[in-house]
């Protein structure tokens, strides 16, 4: 996975550019033509594997349903003559054959003039009868052997006749209908134990890159798991294709171009991720143009994510290479590929269910790129809010995490704030969260939302910082705003920044301090400012800071008194990003909480403990959510697993 806005450093070898950067649909355009039309491959399945297929053929009814004439209810085979002047006043009375037929049982005498035979529902009509009279209307008359009949019958009475369901000879399901339980049930109605159906495209799945680690192994130094592969596996299952992955291939030309050649061989298409950028070592698009004709219709999309894709057809096969990042691939899967999957599938256009809703934050874009942004919905005073994720073509979560997604037009640089927006949701129906949160994100928020999960209540937690969250509980967009922000003039945390509509429930306590590796010497010993002195006094001491709008960033700021050390500007949005950078030695110092640092295995001075606390929203105080939060904040179960994790409860 090889990022196109960091080529691998080597400046002899002369980097490739991409090619004409087409807009989204030129570049559908173009794949779609070098694809369609084509023959679709079908197969016979039996109807117990044909779920979900596309009928590839028109099936015709061999029988007619009912294959006889039947009954539809308990009761008594009859001429509808014999009844024609039946009353109250004037019953008729009819003989009884000594038959009685029931489901499955052919009849065996007819009903002549002046008689009637016992039926079942579904039974077969007898010869003679032309009506079944409900069992309700009749009554014993002499003996038994007869019955009394007090009202009159219509021909067809309570009759299903042959084929009146089905009539053989009937067009009983098109080609391109998609299997379902009620087609299996029409077609085994008709005796029938295959069909012919679509064959699902068999797609190969391969992963590129030397950073690339399988699931389950050992993570090693500078490498990442291969998430790709799982995902884009799934994806092409959940849209008709038959998947198989075959592993993740090094940046080796010779070697990748092995394992493309024979995964094309053996599949209809083929799908890689990673190597798209065209930089020294993505080889995957040179191997590409070998592959066969026409080759690439297409690399280079006006998409924001998904600039990088590549599109190619090689001898009527479609192959895709995909964006490395995960977000960047899932996207450009979704919106230009899964179309032309479901095609070869002849499964129909997936069906996108899209809400309104209004986003709160201005959301800036790049103009010439259609952009895709991922966002949680919440229930606002007037509708739906649009939260965008803002977590990055790489982030793993998003997809998880949204709801949905917006569009920002390519000649937009901009969605301003309070713009109206359609979601596109990522599952057919959405529900609201029960409980939202918005504000600054701490590991305690999980310990005390556990109850609420396990009790089937919906949380929604969305980090912003401490005061982007008491704008939104301002706006009235979420319940409960995570806040700790200290005040210099009154010396106190949170209560000084509440605002009418709001009032502070006090949460828990945690340490801030500096953190830093514990074979660092430069930090032995010292205090939190003293250390800090330590690291200005030190050019090659690099810090990690925070997002402007954290907490956490207020104290910083204060302790640096205006200074700017290098890695000021490397602004990550949680604590566990501080922590990873010092870990990881891109860093040297920063500031964190003590539960994180200490999950870090880093040393940690301590600073100030800071208030960490909730800006609820009053009118939504009495729902059952927020009620049942604020139960779980001052259990004993919620209080015992913040001290655990090294919090102390207000």
């Amino acid at each position: 996975m090889t990022s196109i806005f960091t080529p691998k450093p080597n400046p002899s070898v002369e980097q490739d550019q991409f090619l004409t950067i087409l807009s989204r649909e030129e570049a559908i355009a173009r794949f779609e033509a070098a694809l369609f039309p084509r023959q679709l491959p079908s197969e016979t399945r039996l109807l117990a594997d044909a779920l979900g297929r596309a009928l590839a053929e028109d099936v015709v009814a061999p029988i007619d349903v009912p294959p006889f004439d039947r009954s539809n209810v308990d009761g008594f085979a009859v001429r509808s003559a014999d009844l024609a002047n039946a009353g109250e006043a004037t019953p008729a009375q009819l003989a009884l054959n000594d038959e009685i037929i029931s489901c499955g049982t052919a009849p065996a005498r007819p009903v002549l003039p002046g008689t009637a035979t016992a039926i079942a529902t579904g039974g077969p009509v007898p010869r003679g009868a032309d009506a079944i009279v409900m069992v309700e209307h009749t009554q014993p008359a002499g003996n038994g052997g007869a019955i009394e009949v007090r009202r009159a019958a219509s021909p067809g009475q309570f009759v299903s006749y042959a084929g009146s369901d089905i009539a053989r000879g009937e067009a009983l399901l098109r080609a391109g209908t998609i299997i379902g339980s009620r087609e299996i049930g029409m077609l085994a109605a008709c005796g029938i134990a295959d069909v012919r159906v679509v064959r699902r495209p068999h797609v190969a799945i391969l992963s590129t890159g030397d950073e690339l680690v399988q699931p389950g192994e050992t993570l090693r130094p500078a490498a990442i798991y291969d998430t790709n592969g799982a995902i884009v596996t799934a994806a092409i299952a959940e849209n008709g294709g038959d998947a198989s992955f075959l592993g993740a291939i090094a940046d080796d030309e010779a070697m990748l171009e092995a394992a493309m050649r024979k995964a094309l061989a053996e599949s209809d298409m083929l799908v890689l991720s990673g190597g798209t950028s065209k930089g020294a070592g993505d080889v995957s698009h040179r191997i590409v143009t070998r592959l066969g004709k026409p080759g690439i219709v297409a690399h280079g999309v006006a998409l924001k994510p998904g600039k990088p894709l590549c599109l190619a057809v090689c001898d009527g096969k479609p192959v895709i290479i995909l964006p490395g990042f995960p977000t960047s691939a899932m996207f450009t899967f979704h919106d230009m590929i899964v179309p032309v999957l479901r095609r070869m599938s002849g499964l129909p256009p997936r069906p996108d269910a899209r809400v309104a809703a209004k986003v709160p934050v201005r959301i800036a874009s790049e103009l010439g790129r259609t952009e895709f942004v991922m966002v949680s919905l919440v229930e606002g005073a007037d509708g739906l809010i649009a939260y965008p994720s803002g977590k990055g073509s790489g982030a793993i979560t998003s997809f998880a995490q949204a709801d949905g997604f917006l569009k920002i037009e390519a000649l937009a640089d901009q969605l301003p704030a309070g713009s109206d927006a359609e979601v596109t949701l990522f599952t057919p129906h959405v529900r609201v969260p029960d409980l939202v949160i918005v504000g600054s994100h701490c590991t305690g928020l999980d310990l005390v939302t556990a109850p609420l999960a396990r009790a089937g209540l919906v949380v929604r937690s969305i980090a912003v910082g401490s005061l982007g969250g008491l704008a939104a509980a301002k706006r009235g967009e979420c319940d409960l705003a995570p806040i700790h922000l200290f005040d210099d003039k009154t010396e106190t945390y949170n209560t000084p920044y509440l605002a009418d509509g709001l009032e502070l429930v006090p949460g828990w306590r945690r340490m801030q301090g500096i953190v830093f590796r514990k074979d660092d010497s430069r930090f032995a010993g010292l205090s939190a400012e003293q250390a800090v002195r330590a690291a200005l006094a030190d050019p090659a001491c690099i810090m990690v800071n925070r997002n402007q709008g954290a907490g956490t960033r207020i104290l910083i700021d204060r302790l640096l008194a205006g200074s700017r050390p290098d890695g000021y500007w490397n602004q990550p949005r949680s604590h566990n990003a501080v922590a990873a950078a010092v870990a990881q030695h891109r860093a040297d110092w920063g500031m964190t909480i003590a539960p994180v640092a200490r999950a870090s295995g880093l040393g940690f001075i301590p600073l100030a403990e800071e208030h960490y606390d909730f800006a609820l929203v009053t009118v939504r105080k009495q729902r059952p959510a927020v009620q049942a939060f604020l139960d779980a904040l001052v259990s004993d179960e919620g209080r015992a697993a913040l001290t655990a994790a090294g919090f102390r409860p207000a």
